[in-house]
């Protein structure tokens, strides 16, 4: 079993207007989920994901920092250790990505990707390193130039994008596609607003935006509307709640903890 944080990823990106500001999260937030799988037809929690936001200060400007992890509870250890890393160094208002590091260690297989913009030309210099027996150094480099959209960002940006952006302007059964760019190839992902939800969650009762997500060319989600995020339909837009389906199984992510909260 393969759980990785790009499911939760896969499920926290949507957009239907372009170019706001953000005015939904501030540097010092920080989300906690419960990560769970259907084993045997029994949903059990088996990791642990954490968003969190800090400032850094450069000699010419200030960035936020936006980091995701993920970490399997200790007894899940010993079947698929998990410990993975995702960042994006992000321009604080647009959430425009400057910097993106992503590193995996899953049950043995390791991996690193390193993205750096250049949003004047639309290229990103990219970086892949894995493990490999057949180099003095232990690792296998590849370093490529990746031509790229004017709107395409990496995954941790386009998680945090979406939260910038007025959902409540669209109206139900609308839909809308966006560029991710991941592993060096940009991914076109599409979303459906199936309406509005109230669920109980971490931070209590909540309205929310109930989503549906599909990612083209993409085995990772199956099932059409089998994969579900909701979102609290206030300026925040906490993601609460997910349901996924994949070619493995199915399972759930659910907020355990959020503070820090802007709004």
């Amino acid at each position: 079993m393969k759980f990785k944080l790009t499911l939760l990823i896969a499920l926290i990106a949507f957009s239907f207007s372009n170019g706001q500001d953000n005015k939904a999260f501030n540097a010092g937030e920080k989300l906690t989920f419960a990560a769970s799988y259907n084993m045997s037809g029994i949903l059990t929690d088996v990791a642990e994901v954490k968003m969190e936001t800090s400032e850094m200060r450069t000699s010419s400007s200030t960035l936020m920092h936006l980091k995701c992890t993920a970490t399997t509870y200790s007894d899940f250890d010993s079947y698929f250790k998990i410990r993975d890393l995702y960042e994006s160094y992000v321009n604080p208002r647009t959430i425009t990505p400057y910097l993106y590091n992503r590193e995996i260690n899953e049950g043995g297989y390791y991996k690193y990707v390193k993205y750096k913009y250049n949003h004047k030309t639309n290229l990103v210099e990219s970086l892949i390193r894995k493990k490999t027996s057949k180099s003095k150094t232990g690792y296998w480099d590849q370093n490529n130039t990746v031509k790229i959209n004017s709107n395409a960002r990496d995954i941790v940006a386009t998680i945090y994008k979406i939260r910038t952006l007025d959902i409540h302007k669209a109206p139900i059964g609308a839909s809308d596609s966006f560029t991710v760019l991941f592993d060096n190839k940009m991914t076109k992902t599409s979303f459906k607003l199936l309406g509005k939800e109230t669920i109980n969650t971490a931070l209590g009762k909540k309205e929310c935006y109930k989503l549906a997500i599909n990612v083209a060319g993409n085995n990772l989600l199956k099932g059409n509307n089998a994969n579900l995020l909701w979102l609290t339909a206030d300026q925040n837009k906490v993601p609460v709640y997910a349901k996924f389906k994949i070619a493995v199984g199915s399972g759930e992510l659910k907020l355990k903890s959020a503070t820090g909260l802007r709004n």
